[in-house]
């Protein structure tokens, strides 16, 4: 029964990331695009999680860090661009 669920939960998740990624490609605006690549780095975090559950392992915890921590990269440097119109700040 557990098992079914978990299986459930990762189709849902594979069909949100397939609609985010529909959003990335035909957003209206820029910030619903970023908002949508945000929604695909938690959804893929998320997955990863529950395939943890089925495979009954922490092997992949490693590329749960790495995938939340380039999240947040990509959304700070996204940010900052949209605010200032570049990255890096010049004397």
């Amino acid at each position: 029964m557990f098992n079914t669920i978990i299986i459930t939960v990762l189709f849902i998740l594979s069909i949100s990331i397939i609609l985010s990624s529909i959003r990335v490609f035909i957003g209206p605006t820029l910030s619903d695009r970023i908002v949508a690549l945000d929604t695909i780095g938690l959804l893929l975090i998320s997955f990863v999680a529950m395939l943890m559950m089925v495979q009954d392992t922490n092997a992949y915890t490693d590329v749960i860090i790495v995938v939340a921590i380039i999240a947040f990269v990509g959304s700070v440097s996204i940010a900052l661009f949209l605010e200032r119109g570049d990255l890096f700040e010049r004397d």
